[in-house]
């Protein structure tokens, strides 16, 4: 429980520890043989560097603010090696336009900061506009990550709506596509007419797939278009940066 809530809860890494815990002396040496080597990562969880944790810190990139120091020294340049990786998966630059997030299992991971970024807008007093999210797992009980923090974002309204789609949870499977649907007249309205921002993150080979070909079937079934012109339509907004996708097979 004192784990659960000072570490997990507090959101404290080991430098918190050690800060919050001085007279705890580890060896460098051995602090160092224990702490695993970083993984490549393409985005973090809960990454948004306007959120501050319960003991009033902030979080910073990992990347961002290693380059930040690699300052000039005596005129001897600093040589980084690096690569550049294309993607729109930001949140759109006026607060004011809505956002969809689909997100089932470890998709929702670039949401969680997405999330505190409209939640720290609006404690700012900015105009926030509607921000729905969809998540699946399989079990309530068992794979309902961030269930917590998503219900606190729905009470606190900084998510309009959460819909959650548990699969195993009942006789016929439910995914995020299926509540896609039956929420075909919101997703319409806040996309066709109130310029709202798609994010797709997770499973490239069915879940990607399927919930384009739902959003394709609303723009058909609402929009009153044939598919061709649905596929058009949502193509569309890929090539706006309206419709985003970070997917994995």
């Amino acid at each position: 429980a004192l784990y659960q809530s000072w570490v997990l809860d507090d959101c404290r890494n080991i430098l918190a520890c050690l800060e919050d815990l001085p007279s705890l002396r580890p060896p460098i040496d051995h602090l160092c043989e224990l702490l695993p080597r970083l993984q490549a990562r393409y985005y973090s969880i809960a990454s948004s560097s306007k959120y501050k944790t319960k003991t009033g810190r902030l979080h910073n990139g990992v990347a961002t603010n290693w380059l930040k120091n690699k300052v000039v020294d005596n005129g001897h340049k600093s040589t980084v090696p690096m690569y550049i990786r294309k993607s729109q998966f930001r949140l759109p630059f006026k607060s004011t336009n809505p956002v969809i997030m689909v997100g089932p299992g470890t998709g929702i991971a670039p949401f969680v900061g997405f999330i505190q970024e409209r939640g720290w807008l609006k404690e700012q007093g900015k105009e926030v506009g509607e921000t729905l999210m969809f998540f699946g797992c399989r079990h309530k009980e068992e794979d309902f990550i961030y269930q917590e923090e998503l219900e606190e974002a729905e009470k606190g309204e900084v998510l309009s709506k959460l819909h959650v789609a548990f699969s195993r949870d009942q006789e016929q499977k439910v995914y995020v596509q299926h509540l896609l649907r039956k929420n075909k007249e919101d997703i319409w309205r806040l996309v066709h007419t109130n310029n709202a921002h798609i994010y797709i993150c997770g499973d490239a080979k069915n879940m990607a797939k399927d919930v384009q070909a739902a959003f394709c079937e609303i723009a058909e079934e609402l929009g009153g278009l044939p598919r061709t012109q649905a596929t058009d339509y949502i193509k569309k907004l890929m090539t706006k940066g309206r419709y985003s996708q970070d997917v994995w097979s």
